[in-house]
């Protein structure tokens, strides 16, 4: 699908000097917003609630100010939808909390659009480029969507992390399964591993999985999803560092399953998987370039044994790629 894939948004708003409010993306190389009402990649549920969503946000007397650079406001206006159901939770990103009349709005949209289940205000108040801050409020209705993946039932938060094209992400289950083989009990270790979005299925195919993840938010949901779908006895889940997290339980795992940000593995978690290495790494990343940066880095430990590129992001110039890697026989390696 070349269009209307993505499942999630976060839309950078400004107030104009006459009261109009532009929502919209960044102009190449810059910080400047070029206005929209539509956006031709977005699912078409999140696409058309854009142009409502910014009137009814300009009627309002709150401030925007997404840089923070005065009174401090409202920053991004932030759209998810689960793909197989179709909810939909609405996310006001704000520094602060007082927008008088926002219960009432919230209520509102949930009546307007029946698909809306939630309406959540996250605050964001320190003048950094992250794009959610640490706590989300509920203003009307719940904070996740429910998405049926890969034979799962998972609930989505609005400030937790999931591939933005969900038929790709199934896609790549797929790949991983079959990069791993048959589940017969051995642990892989879930490295970043968000909701459970990759780890689960493994789980539900026979792996003890172990996630390990930094944000609270979204263990927690790892965990509630792990019970939803009655795998809570082959999974555990740690928030940690990424290196702590690892070394904890590296001598007893079989597999490693990274799928790390854009900046890609941290040298102390190189560093880790060499010295304890598994027999089977595989790394999903969203950065040719870091990934390649990376394979190079644990090349004394390992061997790729194949690249897939998929498609996340038509219509971009951005691809996600799953390389798999071996555990590297050092006695052959070193010759007679």
């Amino acid at each position: 699908m070349a269009l209307g894939y993505r499942n999630r948004a976060v839309i950078p708003l400004e107030r104009r000097d006459d009261g109009s409010l532009r929502a919209g993306y960044y102009r190449a190389g810059s910080h400047t917003l070029v206005n929209m009402n539509h956006c031709p990649v977005l699912d078409r549920r999140l696409d058309a609630l854009i142009k409502p969503l910014k009137h009814d946000l300009e009627r309002t007397d709150w401030p925007v100010d997404r840089h923070l650079q005065h009174q401090g406001g409202l920053r991004h206006l932030a759209l998810r939808v689960a793909s197989s159901t179709g909810e939909i939770v609405i996310t006001l990103i704000s520094s602060h909390s007082a927008l008088d009349g926002l219960a009432q709005l919230a209520q509102t949209w949930m009546d307007r659009w029946p698909a809306v289940v939630g309406v959540c205000l996250n605050l964001q108040p320190m003048t950094s480029n992250t794009l959610f801050g640490s706590e989300t409020q509920v203003v009307a209705g719940r904070g996740s969507v429910t998405e049926h993946f890969a034979g799962l039932d998972l609930q989505i938060a609005a400030d937790t992390f999931f591939q933005v094209n969900t038929a790709q992400a199934e896609r790549v289950v797929d790949l991983i399964a079959a990069a791993l083989g048959a589940g017969t009990g051995d642990l892989l270790i879930d490295g970043y591993c968000g909701i459970g979005t990759y780890g689960l299925p493994m789980a539900a195919s026979g792996w003890r999985v172990h996630g390990i993840e930094n944000h609270p938010g979204s263990i927690a949901l790892a965990r509630q999803n792990a019970a939803a779908n009655q795998l809570t006895s082959r999974c555990s889940f740690d928030v940690a560092d990424m290196a702590e997290g690892l070394t904890r339980v590296l001598d007893q795992a079989t597999a490693v399953l990274l799928d790390p940000p854009r900046r890609g593995l941290d040298p102390a978690v190189i560093q880790a998987l060499i010295a304890c290495p598994v027999a089977t790494l595989l790394m999903l990343s969203c950065d040719p370039a870091t990934l390649a940066r990376d394979l190079n880095r644990l090349n004394t430990g390992y061997e790729v044994t194949s690249v897939q590129a998929i498609d996340f992001f038509p219509n971009t110039s951005h691809v996600e790629t799953l390389a798999v890697l071996k555990q590297r026989d050092l006695t052959r390696a070193a010759g007679p």
